[in-house]
């Protein structure tokens, strides 16, 4: 069954670039977005003109499941350079600190992609997997004793940014500063995080220099205290390796290529950001979801083990952490009956191919023994497909185990949503549960 159209919802009313629409509820996106899809042909929106930055040309909206992958699959079309990850372009001296392999193209992405992969190799994955088991058993420990409270800190923060910053090998003295530098990069539309970045007169969005000049300089001062960081690892790993996963790539010579100092500083961005926030966020939807469909937790705890892979995937591609991807068309080239110009810049919401009517039934209905589930949750096909979806398919596998055989009736209350069009996240989510007899 498809989203129900309200008749009184205009392609006026949806305003992309605008965060008030991102504000809105999650039903009433999921209509604006089913319009989307319902017209003819893709819908171009224009970015307000920020201080310091370059007016942006505007942008297509790729809002069906098959433009998205067909745009995925062809990084030869849809490039991902200068950017994949911000609307519009972002000043040249943040380069340094945000250009990673995701704002890139072959070859430099495919050499990067070759020397890290063995990172996320099926033999690392399994050496961290009896870590991630202790790490989510301690991490439930403590939000018993604690008596519930926030679980997005308590919990679903915690277990991501612990593992990959224990593979990593980063102290954990650093691991609550990595999180607060973490949530300031992801979260640069968020006055919590940055401070007010957009003003409203008259009923439209007017950005602010003042707002605009410390919404930068605050996401570049956390980039570069990530980088700085990175680099002292680096130079100890380089020196003395202990055989962690900085150790790994530092030193890593795959066909005589090795990761430049700012080349492993920007990947190690990268790992700590997607690391944390996407799994976090799916983690804490699952519990809302949960919460709000008993019929599925029933399900879920009747065969957890027959049923939490699905679980995992439908946790995804319902929730879509990750909203959207940027390409920038490196040629004319027709899809779908529309020609796109060399030049154009293409907005791949996979928050909307993952609610298409044409590929999923009832979109709308969260059900964990939806199959097929070709969501694109973790990026569409093609190079750019996260390499880290193993590894977030294990720590959400592994908390919600631990979650459910403890607590099983553990619920979520009303989340406080993070001011974002990028990502679908919670700042914090309350939880309750009946808590459980002493393991003593």
């Amino acid at each position: 069954m498809a989203t129900e159209i309200p008749p009184q919802l205009t392609l006026a009313d949806i305003d992309l670039s605008d965060l008030r629409f991102w504000a809105r509820p999650l039903e009433e996106r999921a209509r604006a977005f089913a319009l989307l899809r319902a017209q003819p042909g893709p819908v171009f929106f224009t970015l307000p003109k920020l201080p310091f930055l370059r007016q942006s040309p505007g942008s297509w909206a790729l809002v069906h499941h098959a433009d998205v992958t067909e745009a995925s699959r062809h990084p030869e079309i849809f490039s991902s350079e200068p950017s994949a990850t911000s609307p519009a372009d972002m000043p040249r001296w943040m380069d340094g600190y945000f250009n990673s392999m995701i704002d890139m193209d072959d070859p430099r992405h495919a050499k990067i992609r070759r020397i890290v992969s063995r990172a996320f190799s099926p033999k690392m994955l399994a050496r961290a997997e009896d870590d991630i088991a202790r790490r989510a058993a301690r991490i439930v420990d403590e939000l018993v004793e604690a008596g519930g409270g926030d679980f997005v800190s308590g919990a679903a923060a915690r277990l991501p940014v612990e593992v990959i910053c224990d593979m990593l090998g980063i102290p954990a003295r650093h691991h609550r500063r990595v999180v607060e530098l973490t949530n300031i990069i992801v979260g640069y539309s968020d006055p919590e995080y940055v401070g007010a970045t957009i003003e409203y007169r008259d009923g439209a969005p007017k950005p602010g220099r003042l707002g605009t000049l410390r919404m930068l300089g605050t996401v570049a001062s956390a980039g570069w205290r990530l980088h700085r960081l990175a680099a002292r690892l680096g130079r100890e790993r380089r020196a003395s390796p202990t055989g962690d996963l900085t150790s790994a790539l530092v030193n890593a010579n795959v066909d005589g290529e090795r990761l430049t100092p700012r080349e492993f500083a920007t990947f190690f961005l990268l790992l700590v950001v997607a690391g944390n926030e996407t799994t976090r966020n799916a983690i804490a939807h699952g519990l809302k979801l949960f919460t709000e469909h008993p019929d599925q937790r029933e399900l879920l705890l009747a065969d957890f083990d027959g049923r939490i892979a699905g679980a995992v995937e439908e946790i995804v591609r319902f929730s879509s952490p990750v909203i959207f991807m940027r390409r920038n068309l490196t040629r004319d080239h027709e899809m779908n009956g529309h020609t796109f110009r060399e030049g154009d810049r293409v907005t791949l919401f996979y928050w909307s191919a993952n609610r298409d009517e044409a590929v999923f039934a009832d979109p709308d209905r969260f059900d964990i023994t939806r199959s097929p589930n070709p969501h694109v949750g973790f990026g569409g096909p093609g190079p750019h497909f996260c390499m880290g979806a193993n590894l977030a398919r294990r720590e959400i596998t592994v908390m919600f185990r631990e979650l459910f055989t403890r607590l099983p009736d553990i619920a979520a209350g009303e989340p406080d949503r993070l001011m974002s069009g990028f990502i679908n996240g919670y700042k914090r989510l309350p939880c309750t549960f009946t808590p459980p007899p002493s393991r003593r």
